[in-house]
């Protein structure tokens, strides 16, 4: 196979690791991207335990599984955590929306949206201004977190097709248990191939997995 860079350049390969991950959606506020690392975040696992969190009030937007998951996992540490949803209902399993009701320091805040991360460069996210989805008005909540649970998305656009891809857009592995692709010769790790985990463990081990299958492979064509 041959393989295609941005400058041009090509290299050939018998065999192919695909292991480009897959990024957090963010709702695109130049707000939220002037506090990213300084109180704004995508992983609550990752960050929730920092100093900055721990005894202060955070919000969490979205309405799935993910969203519950990251406010339950942040009511650890935190004060007090505030489901931001845009609707009136949570997207999340029943048994996930029973956790977040049962969760004393979880509080779902219906019917809004985010429309300015709030802060300073000494203390970073300080709160947000919420917009109501179901009339003109306006709120501020103060927090000290600012996490995004509002899914990712892999970054699979350059393979244009080459290989089969699920109904999230993650590159499917098609032997079970292996890091097979639809297409000979090419395997793919880490996120770019897991919607469920996406942690830096379950990253490596795939990883891991996929050099063993490549060199396996490898080794069955005689190379």
């Amino acid at each position: 196979m041959t393989l295609s860079s941005l400058g041009g350049e090509t290299v050939e390969a018998h065999a192919e690791i695909v292991a480009t991950g897959a990024r957090a959606n963010y709702l695109g506020l130049e707000s939220e991207e002037r506090y990213k690392n300084n109180g704004v975040s995508a992983c609550a696992v990752c960050d929730g335990a920092l100093p900055r969190f721990r005894g202060h009030p955070c919000i969490v937007i979205g309405g799935g599984d993910s969203a519950v998951e990251e406010a339950d996992y942040l009511s650890k540490y935190a004060s007090k955590v505030s489901i931001v949803h845009r609707r009136d209902e949570l997207r999340a399993s029943k048994i996930m929306v029973q956790r977040a009701m049962d969760n004393e320091k979880v509080e779902v805040v219906w019917n809004h949206v985010c429309q300015e991360v709030l802060g300073n460069d000494e203390d970073g996210v300080t709160g947000v201004v919420l917009a109501s989805t179901v009339d003109d008005s306006t709120r501020e909540l103060e927090a000290s977190g600012f996490f995004l649970a509002i899914g990712h998305t892999p970054n699979t656009g350059f393979l244009d097709g080459a290989l089969a891809l699920n109904d999230k857009g993650y590159v499917e592995w098609t032997v079970p248990q292996r890091t097979n692709t639809s297409s000979e010769g090419v395997f793919a790790a880490g996120d770019v191939s897991d919607d469920n985990y996406r942690q830096a463990i379950t990253a490596a081990a795939t990883g891991c997995m996929a050099a063993l299958d490549a060199e396996r492979y490898l080794s069955a064509q005689g190379l």
